[in-house]
């Protein structure tokens, strides 16, 4: 019997037939955010996933590798599979050029990786602006946001929105905030201002002021903690180091102040002006830990027993959400929350994320801590931002 031919080149044959019906647009970095990107739901702002094309380029490490090899081998994040299909679908390219599985790369080449792009939600509070004039801008920063793209997030930043919503661009910002920190958020509107910005912090002209909320009843006076941050990046936390250097130990950690005043307690909880003389990472969170008075949500810090983020492939703030329940059950919540239909964005046959809408591993249980910064001064200027309404004890 003759067999139709749909039936014969099996379901990678479909599969390749479905993507070349596709009609695709790839974006690149030079692509703005746009207004109709986001999708609002159940409070969280969403991206609607795209097609992006991720360009890399052979280093010395990855020469000699076939290119199959090679993504399965740095990009753990897909199967060997996958990375097999992409190739003979042209998904990933040399040079711009399809190439075979076998194909080995040379130093130095152009690897494009095409694909379905699906960005984590964020919470889907504003990012309000507080002052624009002609060369600052200032907003206050919701919790969960990034400042800029980085990781996983392009269109899901503080940068990304305020293009897409106001058509604001390009900025640059003067500091950074923590994803999961909120409040004031200052950036130059040309480079000629960020670099006087510059001037000032590598002069250390500059004064900051953070409220948290911690745990317990923070002391009376004004607390001063001098001790070594060390960041461990892989863990994606930080230690405090107390002590002297000697020939015998030697502090790995950067010299680190911070000063801590009581603003106001009702017993359970402080809220407490954190104003750190240096900015390393996680300093004022890994301080009020040496205290006794953790941030009160902060699940990285309130106990040294936290689930290393490798073990799930994920952030460490993230892994310290997820340490009260198995990948299993927070991979369920994910595909039943998050699942979309076709009106809502094109499915691609060749993603690994689809049908969700946010990308797999997202828990969706994050939620900013109880970190806000409120004002920054200057040689001959002031920003601030409102208090939060965690910072009003009841």
């Amino acid at each position: 019997m003759k067999r139709n031919r749909d039936e014969t080149i099996g379901e990678e044959g479909k599969q390749e037939k479905s993507i070349r019906k596709m009609e695709i647009v790839w974006q690149t970095p030079a692509h703005p955010a746009q207004k109709h990107d986001y999708i609002f739901h159940n409070g969280k702002r969403h991206v609607r996933p795209y097609h992006f094309e991720f360009v890399s380029h052979v280093n010395k490490r990855w020469e000699g590798k076939t290119i199959v090899d090679l993504f399965a081998q740095e990009f753990r994040g897909r199967s060997r599979d996958y990375y097999e299909s992409a190739v003979k679908c042209g998904r990933i390219q040399v040079d711009g050029e399809s190439v075979p599985v076998s194909y080995i790369v040379k130093r130095c080449q152009k690897i494009s990786h095409f694909l379905h792009r699906h960005e984590p939600p964020v919470m889907a509070w504003d990012v309000d602006i507080l002052q624009n004039e002609p060369d600052v801008l200032t907003v206050c920063k919701p919790a969960s946001v990034p400042v800029h793209p980085c990781g996983q997030y392009r269109k899901n930043t503080v940068l990304g929105i305020l293009q897409a919503e106001y058509g604001l661009a390009p900025l640059y910002p003067i500091h950074r905030l923590d994803r999961l920190v909120s409040g004031l958020l200052i950036m130059a509107k040309n480079p000629a201002k960020a670099d006087i910005f510059r001037q000032h912090i590598e002069a250390g002209l500059l004064q900051k002021q953070y409220v948290a909320k911690v745990a317990g009843v923070f002391p009376e006076g004004e607390q001063v903690v001098d001790a070594n941050v060390d960041y461990n990046a892989r863990e994606g936390r930080s230690t405090a180091e107390v002590g002297i250097s000697n020939g015998d130990a030697t502090l790995k950690g950067k010299a680190a102040c911070t000063k801590f005043t009581r603003i106001s307690t009702n017993g359970t909880h402080s809220i407490v002006l954190c104003e750190p003389v240096t900015g390393r990472t996680h300093q004022i969170r890994v301080h009020l830990q040496c205290t006794g008075h953790p941030i009160a949500n902060d699940m990285l810090y309130l106990s040294d027993n936290v689930v290393d983020r490798s073990t799930f492939g994920t952030t460490a703030d993230r892994a310290a959400a997820l340490s009260g329940s198995s990948p299993e059950t927070s991979c369920e919540n994910h595909n039943e929350e998050y699942k979309y239909c076709s009106e809502d964005f094109s499915i691609d046959p060749m993603c690994t994320h689809c049908p969700n809408l946010a990308p797999n591993g997202y828990d969706g249980h994050e939620e900013g801590l109880w970190l806000h910064c409120v004002r920054y001064t200057g040689p001959d200027w002031v920003y601030e931002c409102p208090y939060p309404d965690w910072a009003s004890l009841s």
